[in-house]
């Protein structure tokens, strides 16, 4: 292949080439031979100027190697007939310019020809419009737009005016050409916003291993997952040990043990290990499917607003025909007649809305919130009650030290200093609150221990000064390390509880030194975003749990909650929100935890955390951003009431500027077609305004 660098950057190239000598399926078929190169993050080609745009890590390639990439795309593989039969070739598209010149060169380049010829052309040019017409007569859908655009037509050839009739045809096809372009275009840019063919996953080959895109695993194969990495697909372990986060599944805020057998989940984080996971089922085209699917399924979830809309805009046709016969009866001019039927409503109503709507849901994804219909934009908007999980909802599942209990004569700072000792050769969420809690107090703890053995789940093992010395859970502590416990173990366990922590054994051979209390603390700015919540209109959030009532309790009257609900099963979520619903509330639910999911499929609108299981991502309407959840709730109500004002705000300027335009055509101010023109420019305008964005830009 001839090929030149246009320009580089560091981990970016765009390479042009020659168009004439490289056919679009050759392209195609180098473009994916490129993408699957160790370290080529991503391949687009444009077929149309003839580039390849290429992004790489400049750790695995160089604008060197992939030249030499490039210089390997001989013959042998591009006029491959099997390789070339397996590509699919891109959809052909034609632009909207391309598709409007060639319509206005064939209805102008009409009246060149001889007038018999031309007359046949022009009949055949509005015959589907009023065959369409009659058709919807014919299925009892007479006051519609259609039959309104056909009966001005058929009216204006009646009289003998083919001119006039071709004109309005043309214009009526131009305005539709544009409306579908634009519908078209808003669901294409929200599905490429939706969809990001970046996401790297570690694909395992034998003994070997490299760097693919997300969007090519596929069922069956093995992907490695290592600390602190997300693990990309549902799946079985078939190697390693790790520390799974697995608070979107479980709600339990501290990491799980998984090995050989277990499963694991997608959105689900390796703290601390190594697994090798079988993957059970397609990642990138399940997500792709799952995005088109969605988007589909959006349309038919149309909020009420939009539906009076579209009741609004098929009643007003009735009172379009009325006009138009009084205008008749009164005046007999058909030139006035014309210019009524050729205004209504129907078409800006029928466009704006749903516009307006892909378009929120395009401007949400950009902000990471995905939303799965208009509708529950709506009911986010229109709600009263918000009911919030605690665990990884309120809470960040981020464990920090609170408290240190000392049973002996040492003092706190010398035992966080010890159990720091131990906890910083690890990378597990515990043993980071313990190492922060020593760096924020300015502890210094040298190395002095022995080997430190860590056993996985449970706690660590080391000796110091020719003593053992350990540090775990209660079960490790108690039952395999077999330290005596003191006294008022089963009172200070019970306190934790009810303060909502979890208990860190340090010991020092058979005596218990020091208990350190870990909590979950509340996000940071849950207290505010609760406050705007309900400075936006909601009367209600209440916090419900599975945890204890002190940990309940602590968390409600941190984040300013009206209420809160301990012990709570999954069922009883479900329970409450009913209730809800019952007593006339519109209910927001908000969770991360598949025990969350049904309560997120009971309430008018189920939100989704970043990061939840999958099943909780698939039962909620709408999924919010990883890393700021809370926020992007506030955000989302937002955004639900202001694209309610716009579809209300945008119909009764529909009605306002329509009417006008009728007006100016009975009193002979504009000719029908020029009422076209400014009919369909209008529709043009409002549908531009349908999809501006609702937030400010920050």
């Amino acid at each position: 292949m001839k090929f030149y660098v246009k320009h580089s950057l560091p981990g970016r190239m765009r390479v042009r080439y020659d168009k004439s000598e490289v056919s679009v399926r050759q392209a195609v078929l180098a473009q994916n031979l490129l993408s699957v190169q160790e370290g080529v993050a991503q391949v687009t080609v444009n077929h149309i100027v003839g580039s390849f745009l290429i992004r790489y890590d400049e750790t695995k390639q160089s604008e060197q190697s992939i030249k030499a990439l490039f210089a390997a795309l001989s013959g042998k593989y591009l006029n491959d007939a099997d390789m070339l039969a397996s590509v699919v070739l891109p959809p052909k598209r034609t632009s909207l310019p391309e598709s409007l010149i060639s319509m206005a060169a064939w209805h102008y380049a009409k009246r060149l020809l001889p007038a018999p010829l031309r007359m046949l052309l022009q009949i055949a040019s509005i015959a589907p419009r009023i065959l369409k017409g009659a058709e919807r007569i014919f299925s009892s859908r007479i006051f519609c737009a259609d039959v309104l655009d056909a009966t001005a037509i058929t009216a204006a050839a009646a009289t003998g005016d083919m001119s006039t009739a071709s004109n309005i045809n043309f214009l009526l096809d131009i305005g539709e050409t544009i409306e579908e372009y634009t519908k078209k275009k808003s669901y294409e840019d929200l599905a490429l916003t939706l969809f990001s063919e970046n996401d790297q996953v570690q694909l395992v080959e034998g003994e070997t291993e490299r760097k693919v895109p997300l969007y090519t695993l596929k069922k069956g194969d093995i992907v490695a997952v290592r600390t602190g990495s997300l693990i990309p697909a549902d799946g079985e372990v078939v190697k390693g040990e790790a520390l799974v986060n697995q608070a979107s599944i479980t709600g339990e805020p501290l990491a799980v043990e998984k090995r050989k057998g277990h499963s694991v989940f997608a959105g689900t984080i390796v703290q601390e290990g190594e697994l090798f996971v079988l993957v059970r089922a397609a990642g990138s085209q399940t997500k792709v499917q799952n995005i088109i699917t969605m988007i589909d399924s959006s349309q038919q979830l149309k909020v009420s607003s939009q539906v009076r809309s579209e009741y609004l805009a098929d009643q007003l046709v009735k009172y379009n025909f009325l006009l138009s016969l009084l205008t008749f009866v009164f005046t007999g001019n058909i030139t006035k007649v014309l210019s009524t039927l050729m205004v209504d409503y129907s078409c800006a109503m029928k466009l704006a809305a749903p516009l307006a709507v892909l378009s929120a849901m395009k401007e949400a994804a950009e902000h990471g919130i995905l939303v799965k219909g208009g509708k529950f934009l709506e009911d986010a908007s229109r709600a009263d009650t918000v009911v919030f999980d605690k665990t990884g909802t309120l809470t960040a599942a981020e464990p920090k030290l609170s408290r240190i209990i000392v049973f002996g004569k040492e003092s706190e700072d010398d035992m966080l200093a010890a159990a720091a000792c131990l906890e910083e050769h690890f990378t597990h969420p515990v043993a980071r609150a313990i190492v922060q809690a020593a760096e924020d107090k300015g502890l210094k703890h040298p190395e002095r221990h022995a080997k430190v053995e860590y056993i996985v789940a449970h706690g660590i093992v080391t000796t110091l000064n020719g003593k053992r010395l350990s540090i775990g859970s209660r079960h490790f502590t108690f039952d395999d390390e077999k330290i005596l416990p003191p006294e008022n173990l089963d009172a200070i366990i019970r306190d934790a509880l009810d303060r909502g922590e979890s208990l860190l054994y340090l010991a020092e051979e058979k005596r218990l030194l020091a208990a350190f209390a870990i909590t979950d603390p509340v996000r940071t700015d849950a207290k505010e975003i609760v406050r705007r919540l309900h400075g936006t209109g909601i009367v209600n959030c209440t916090m419900i749990t599975g945890d204890d009532t002190g940990a309940a309790k602590t968390a409600a009257e941190l984040t300013g909650i009206d209420h809160y609900i301990a012990h709570a099963l999954p069922e009883d979520k479900v329970a409450y929100i009913e209730k809800q619903k019952r007593e006339g509330h519109t209910v927001i639910m908000i969770g991360d935890g598949i025990n969350d999911a049904p309560a997120l499929a009971a309430a008018n609108t189920g939100v989704a955390m970043g990061d939840c299981a999958e099943i909780t991502g698939e039962t909620a309407d709408i999924v919010l951003p990883s890393g700021d959840g809370l926020a992007a709730l506030l955000k989302t109500r937002i955004m639900g009431q202001h694209l309610m004002k716009k579809i209300d705000d945008n119909n009764k300027n529909i009605i306002i500027v329509n009417s006008v335009l009728i007006a100016a055509g009975l009193l002979g101010f504009i000719s029908p077609s020029f009422a076209a023109v400014l009919h369909n420019s209008s529709t043009i305008a409002f549908a531009v305004g349908a999809m501006q964005p609702l937030l400010k830009k920050e």
